[in-house]
């Protein structure tokens, strides 16, 4: 009993579509996580420089 062709190239299709949709998921994975880094870093700056007005008010108001 021998197996089509036909079905040899729909496993490889199914493998393929696999291993791409693996690739792509790491992908957006690394640049949603880059896109929350950055925005993290901004936060931490707008709250450092919140403090150091607050500092600078504290020290003008002694």
């Amino acid at each position: 009993m021998t197996i089509p062709i036909w079905i040899y190239a729909v496993v490889a299709g199914i493998v393929i579509s696999a291993l791409m949709a693996i690739k792509t998921g790491r992908e957006e994975r690394q640049v949603e996580m880059e896109s929350i880094e950055r925005e993290g870093e901004v936060y931490i700056k707008r709250l450092e420089e919140e403090k150091e007005k607050r500092d600078e008010l504290r020290a003008t108001g002694e």
